[in-house]
């Protein structure tokens, strides 16, 4: 690729958060819940396939189940979740395995219900929707949607998400300030629930008004994972899409992309150009950030490591059919480098969709590092820029000298705003309508021996960013909140979260209470749950 390689973007500008395996199914029909009575294939200790089964992407948690449960239909999972509850033993699930907490892999699971083998990606002609199982990895979905009826869906760029998980917490990606989070798209799910007589059933709950299950439906569009049940089947259609065409009940792809990426060398920074280049990303993303912006189509991202990685880079996507892409692009990327001196050394390139996100994906740091990495994160919705206070703590951290880590990231990413913002606070339990962009802090490394240093950081670089409302970005008239698919294991710590806002307003804002309400009706043994998951009310 032409002045976008690989290895410059591994070096710092395509690290774009989605935050399994099994092949595909283009075009299969969706599989009926009573199709097998087989039971699932059951793993444990002592099989060699184990060690691999009771741990995610992120090698922090590592769980010691009695059983990992491998479901290939919804009948499995029924029944796998049914054994469990009348053998009194906690379950949790995994689609994909990228959580950076302990939701899937803790010492309290005793059987680990694997869904990466439920893959399958079909058009279902009865619903008018297309039917997505969770284990379905994003990759697999960009694809098998785009060749079949080219359509998509404003997803993340990490290719081996699951989108289980992905679409429950909301969902965001470079098209999401064209066509909303995933969240918004969601027609239906097909759950597995436990009830008060702890039987477990299998029920679909839809966006339909006229649905008496709706409340599930709301609850799952935004609400994160593991809370309520097990999602079996996503059923995906644009909420106006009309007609019986699979090609309109989804977004259409750009054909093409504008793909620029801009490397910026730390030397080439001092801490008054640092400044200037932060503020300006939030300031114009602030100002861009109406559902009526001619900007919506582009979507950019500040990939800014330790400065022990050597540079940082700008990332910027816009759909190259947009009148005067190429001018749009050049007046954001202007706009972003005011009086820092940075020039982009070479021109965008234009790329078809699928092969830009498939180059940004698999150039992703977060998906390249080693296997054996270590990591965490925290977020920050926010509606204006940083002030230079808070830049000031970010340059403090970003170039300490007692620390050196270049897998320690501040990504600044333009995901929100747009279409996000069109659809109400409370239309769905994503709640996160009226922001201008995220910030997340990730770090990653290997030896377990260092966990306090690496998370020591993370947490000094938050903390101090947030300091005046105690350490957390609360909903006000700057920040607003914390995203549920980047979980941060220190939001519920009274020590280190002293903002005297709870965790879950931190998440779900004024939608809590009403998600605790879905959880009385569809949980009320609370069988589902984890460390930061919905309270029975």
């Amino acid at each position: 690729m032409a002045h976008i390689s690989r290895r410059s973007l591994l070096s710092g500008t395509a690290a774009v958060a989605g935050t399994a395996v099994a092949g595909m199914t283009a075009g299969a029909p969706a599989q009926a819940a009573t199709t097998t009575t087989t039971p699932a294939l059951t793993v444990t200790p002592g099989d060699p396939r184990y060690p691999d089964l009771v741990v995610g992407n992120n090698q922090r948690w590592v769980a010691t189940p009695d059983a990992v449960r491998l479901v290939t239909s919804s009948a499995q999972v029924l029944q796998a979740v049914q054994e469990a509850v009348d053998a009194g033993k906690r379950v949790s699930v995994r689609s994909g395995g990228h959580c950076y907490a302990d939701f899937v892999y803790h010492s309290a699971s005793k059987v680990v219900i694997d869904m990466s083998a439920m893959n399958r990606i079909s058009y279902d002609q009865n619903r008018q929707a297309f039917a997505v199982e969770p284990g379905a990895l994003l990759i697999a979905v960009y694809e098998t949607l785009q060749k079949g009826w080219n359509v998509t869906l404003p997803a993340g760029v990490c290719p081996t998400v699951g989108i289980g998980g992905h679409a429950t917490g909301g969902g965001y990606g470079l098209l999401s300030r064209s066509h909303g989070v995933v969240a918004d798209h969601i027609e239906a799910v097909e759950m597995v629930v436990v009830d008060a007589n702890r039987v477990a059933r299998l029920v679909v709950a839809s966006r339909a008004s006229t649905d008496p299950n709706r409340d599930l439906w709301w609850a799952c569009a935004g609400g994160g994972g593991g809370n309520f049940g097990i999602i079996t089947r996503y059923w995906f259609r644009s909420p106006n899409a009309s007609g019986t065409i699979p090609g309109q009940q989804l977004p259409r792809p750009p054909r093409e992309v504008l793909v620029s990426n801009v490397p910026v060398p730390w030397v080439a920074l001092d801490q008054a150009r640092f400044t200037t280049l932060v503020r300006n990303f939030g300031t114009w993303y602030a100002q861009n950030a109406g559902v009526d912006s001619p900007y919506t189509a582009l979507s950019g991202v500040a990939f800014i490591p330790h400065r022990s990685a050597g540079g940082l880079g700008l990332l910027t996507q816009i759909d190259a059919a947009v009148p005067d892409a190429e001018k749009l692009l050049a007046d954001y990327l202007a706009a972003v480098t005011r009086d820092t001196g940075i020039t982009a050394p070479y021109p965008p390139r234009r790329l078809r969709w699928l092969a830009a996100t498939r180059l940004i994906g698999t150039s992703n740091p977060a998906t390249m590092l080693d296997p054996t990495m270590r990591s965490a994160v925290k977020s920050a919705y926010l509606r204006r820029s940083f002030t230079d206070t808070q830049i000031a703590a970010l340059w403090r951290n970003l170039t300490r000298q007692d620390y050196a880590n270049p897998n320690a990231t501040l990504q600044l990413t333009g995901v929100a705003g747009g279409k996000v913002n069109k659809v109400p606070t409370t239309a769905t339990a994503y709640p996160h309508r009226n922001s201008a962009f995220l910030a997340l802090y990730e770090n990653f490394w290997i030896n377990p021996a260092e966990d306090a240093q690496h998370v020591g950081w993370l947490r000094d670089i938050y903390g101090q960013t947030f300091a005046a409302t105690g350490g957390y970005p609360v909903p006000n008239d700057q920040t607003d909140g914390c995203y549920i698919n980047s979980p941060d294991m220190d939001i519920r710590d009274p020590e280190i979260n002293r903002s005297g806002v709870p965790w879950s307003t931190l998440y779900y804002k004024e939608n809590y209470p009403r998600l605790q309400q879905v959880k009385a009706r569809w949980d009320p043994t609370n069988f589902f749950r984890h460390s930061q998951s919905i309270t029975l009310p």
